[in-house]
C-alpha cells in the first residue's frame, strides 16, 4: 500500500509545475520569484545644469569634503551589489558612455561634477561591471513645440497665480539649504523618501491646468513627460535581468516616483528603496 500511495503523492506535487508552463510574456503575469530587484536613486544634479522646473544649487561636489562623502556613499551602494548601473544617458548613444566608461577605466577620464560621473562610473568600476546602461529617451514630443507650451496656456488659461506659485522661488532656496546642511547621502536621504517623491509629483497635476479645454497645453506637456518617462522604463525591463539581478537606477529626482510606481504596478521588479543605504552612508561619516 505504501508504494502507490508515494506514486501519488509524488503526482500531487509535481502536478503544479507541471500544469505552470513557461513563464508568462506578459509582466502583470511575472511572480514575484521571477522579478529582479530594482532601486532607484532620485538625484540632484549635482552639476547645476538649471534645465528643470526648479534648480537647486550644489556646491563643488569636486572639493575635498565632498569627494570623500561620495567615496563613502559609493562603497556602500557597493555593498548592494548591483549587476546593472543604469544612468540618465541616450539608450541610442550607448556606445558613447562604453567609451566614456572605458576611457575613465584606462585613467584617460577625468571625472566631471555630474552624477553620471561621480556615482555611476566610480560604482561599475569598482564592482568591475562591463558597461553602464543609458536608459535615457529624450526626443521632441509628436507635434509642434508650441502644442506643448505650458506658460503661454497659463496665460491663456489665466493661471498666472498658479504658474507663479509652482516656480516659486523659495522652492529651490530651501532645497539648495538642505544641500548645504547635509552630507550627500544625507540630502539625497530626504530627497527619496517616498513622500518627497510624491510631493515633486504632485505640481504635474498643477502643470496639467496650464491650458484652456480648448487647448490644454499643459496637460499635452505632462502627457509627453509621462511617456518619456515609460520609455525610459520600458529601456530598464529590456536589460533582460535574470530574477537574482540586482539593477542600481540613477536618474533626475523629478523621474523618481513614476519609475518606483511602474516597476511595482508593472510586476516587472522588485522595488527596494535606497533609505537603508543612505542612513548607513550618512551615519558612516
Amino acid at each position: 500500500m505504501l508504494r502507490p500511495l508515494l506514486f501519488a503523492l509524488t503526482l500531487i506535487l509535481a502536478a503544479p509545475a507541471a500544469l505552470a508552463g513557461p513563464p508568462s510574456p506578459l509582466l502583470g503575469k511575472r511572480p514575484l520569484v521571477e522579478r529582479p530587484q530594482i532601486m532607484v536613486l532620485g538625484m540632484v544634479h549635482l552639476a547645476n545644469p538649471n534645465r528643470d522646473v526648479h534648480n537647486a544649487q550644489v556646491d563643488d561636489v569636486l572639493a575635498p569634503k565632498r569627494q570623500a562623502e561620495i567615496v563613502r556613499l559609493v562603497d556602500i551602494l557597493a555593498t548592494w551589489k548591483p549587476t546593472h548601473i543604469a544612468v540618465e544617458w541616450p539608450h541610442s548613444d550607448q556606445a558613447g558612455l562604453d567609451k566614456r566608461y572605458a576611457d575613465y577605466r584606462a585613467g584617460r577620464l577625468k571625472l566631471t561634477a555630474n552624477e553620471r560621473d561621480q556615482l555611476a562610473l566610480r560604482l561599475a568600476a569598482k564592482l568591475d561591471l562591463p558597461r553602464v546602461d543609458a536608459v535615457d529617451w529624450n526626443e521632441n514630443f509628436p507635434g509642434k513645440d508650441e502644442d506643448y507650451d505650458w506658460p503661454a496656456g497659463a496665460k491663456a488659461a489665466h493661471e498666472e497665480a498658479r504658474y507663479d506659485a509652482l516656480r516659486d522661488p523659495k522652492v529651490d532656496e530651501e532645497e539648495t539649504e538642505l544641500i548645504r546642511t547635509h552630507t550627500v547621502a544625507g540630502f539625497l536621504r530626504v530627497l527619496n523618501r517616498p513622500a518627497s517623491l510624491l510631493d515633486m509629483h504632485r505640481a504635474y497635476y498643477d502643470i496639467a491646468m496650464m491650458g484652456t479645454p480648448e487647448n490644454n497645453v499643459g496637460a499635452n506637456w505632462v502627457g509627453g513627460w509621462y511617456g518619456r518617462n515609460l520609455k525610459i522604463f520600458t529601456n530598464l525591463v529590456r536589460l533582460n535581468a535574470r530574477p537574482d539581478e540586482r539593477i542600481l537606477v540613477f536618474y533626475g529626482a523629478g523621474h523618481g516616483y513614476f519609475l518606483n510606481t511602474f516597476a511595482e504596478e508593472s510586476h516587472a521588479f522588485r522595488l527596494v528603496r535606497p533609505d537603508a543605504l543612505l542612513a548607513k552612508a550618512e551615519k558612516s561619516r
